[in-house]
């Protein structure tokens, strides 16, 4: 029988292909879950193994910029009313106006300065209902509002807060 030893190579060379597809597709789900590869940045920066490693582009490579840690910030604004219009999930601008509770002139915004920009309110804590004054948590002073900004900015604010009034904008 001619052709039957044939029929036999071409069906392991089959088999081995399979196991070879099988083992890059484990490869490529290893390294896709360890994060090595992609940019062949690796771990550190490091460019010495995954993909892309060796290539010289004369670019330096891209580094992941790290999202910025944020913390709660409780912020008091003066306007009451304004923050009875927020809910958590909110993105706002907190402004800054006027040194130690100065009016703010109508001359160009004098002493107005912003001091977090698309700040994203966290939460707009109440007074118990039945409070002994029976408010709702709003005083003539302003209301209270959490912001979830980076620690800078949660600086900033509550510096500004001790010597300015602060309000907000919606985003």
């Amino acid at each position: 029988m001619r052709g039957g030893s044939g029929h036999r190579l071409r069906r392991a060379l089959w088999r081995q292909r399979r196991a070879l597809a099988a083992g890059l597709a484990l490869t490529a789900a290893a390294l896709a879950a360890t994060g090595l590869g992609g940019d062949g940045a690796g771990v550190g920066g490091n460019a010495a193994y995954g993909a892309g490693a060796g290539r010289t582009t004369g670019a330096p490579p891209k580094r992941a910029r790290q999202p910025a840690r944020l913390v709660s910030a409780p912020v008091r604004i003066a306007d009451a009313g304004t923050v009875r219009l927020l809910r958590p999930g909110d993105h706002v601008d907190v402004i800054a106006a006027g040194e130690s509770g100065a009016e703010v002139g109508a001359a160009a915004g004098a002493g107005v300065r912003v001091l977090a920009k698309g700040a994203r309110v966290a939460e707009v804590p109440h007074s118990p209902a039945g409070g002994s004054d029976g408010s709702d948590g709003f005083t003539e002073d302003g209301a209270l509002i959490v912001l979830a900004v980076p620690r800078e900015t949660a600086t900033a604010l509550a510096g500004a807060g001790i010597s300015s009034q602060l309000a907000v904008t919606l985003c």
